[in-house]
């Protein structure tokens, strides 16, 4: 386990301080089910079904405890890969069962760029988790069981690596094993990070808490930025691989086919930077993402890199099929 960095926690203190008079007190809720495939996203700016906010829309904080359940995801990946050890206990507690990881290990990086390049991200999700818990207060979720692969071919890695077709039905792909392996890792999250924050982001009512999450959504589009590139940067192999990964998640998240790889097109330009007609990123539903960590695995509450589902209100996949 690591303790929390000084930098980290200076940074978390200043925005602690700067939030605390304006902070809303959470409303407590007893669960959310219908309307969470139907949240609002505004189909001009970048995918989603839907014009208008629903009247189901969540809550503020079902919201923000929704992606504090992905950032636990990403902060175990990335701590792992870079230290051995995942996020610290004292940062894992809250409402609801507290789960346990499974898998995980420290990448041997041979790459120098790829390995500074993963110790910044992993120093930015754990502030994600930190940043979340504290604007959410005593209403932060606990973190779920999460499941970060390794060697089993059971694993949630291995399952997606298997419906890419990056690898055999039965064998295990481990995104720990080496550079390659440990970017096409990252690459599963965090395009999903960004269309998550993109897709929420017109359903927070509170400023305070739509300013955090659009300077989080920076974070993981300049994240996403710097793992596409690398991959697109290891030339044609790791360019196809990614490109199958987003085959992959555009057949688990709804029959929207919005999904981009890396690989130039026909005039030779790099798509590093996944966008619509418009120059926009496009957006996830809360559903259409759990379809994704869920692995579409046939339980539209569980599955996946979450095997026994997220903690809070906002836990329904849109069982897309």
């Amino acid at each position: 386990m690591i303790d929390l960095p000084d930098t980290a926690l200076s940074v978390l203190q200043r925005r602690s301080e700067k939030l605390k008079d304006r902070r809303m007190f959470f409303r407590k809720t007893s669960g959310f089910a219908a309307g969470v495939a139907g949240g609002a996203i505004l189909t001009a700016c970048g995918g989603g079904s839907n014009d208008a906010i629903s009247a189901d829309a969540p809550t503020d904080p079902e919201i923000l405890n929704f992606a504090l359940n992905l950032e636990y995801l990403e902060a175990q990946f990335y701590l792992f890969a870079t230290t051995g050890a995942g996020l610290p206990d004292n940062l894992t507690t809250g409402t609801g069962t507290r789960g346990t990881v499974t898998g995980g290990s420290k990448v041997n990086f041979t790459d120098p760029v790829v390995a500074a390049y993963a110790k910044e991200i992993a120093a930015d999700e754990l502030a994600h988790v930190a940043f979340l818990r504290s604007a959410l207060g005593s209403s932060a979720v606990a973190m779920p069981s999460i499941d970060v692969g390794g060697t089993d071919p059971n694993s949630a890695f291995s399952k997606a690596a298997q419906a890419a077709g990056l690898a055999a039905a039965g064998t295990a792909f481990n995104p720990y094993a080496n550079d390659i392996n440990f970017l096409l890792g990252a690459f599963i999250f965090e395009d999903v990070g960004v269309t998550a924050y993109k897709g929420a982001a017109p359903l927070i009512q509170n400023k305070t808490y739509l300013e955090a999450a659009a300077g989080i959504l920076a974070a993981e589009a300049y994240h996403a930025g710097l793992v596409r590139t690398v991959l697109y940067a290891k030339g044609v192999d790791a360019q196809s691989a990614a490109g199958k990964i987003s085959d992959a998640r555009d057949s688990l998240d709804n029959s929207i086919d919005n999904d981009q790889g890396i690989a130039p097109d026909a005039s030779g330009a790099s798509n590093i930077v996944p966008l619509d007609a418009n120059g926009i990123a496009y957006s996830r539903t809360p559903g259409d993402v759990l379809n994704i960590v869920y692995l579409n695995s046939g339980a539209v509450n569980r599955g996946g890199f979450f095997p026994a589902g997220l903690n809070g209100s906002l836990v329904l996949s849109s069982a897309y099929a």
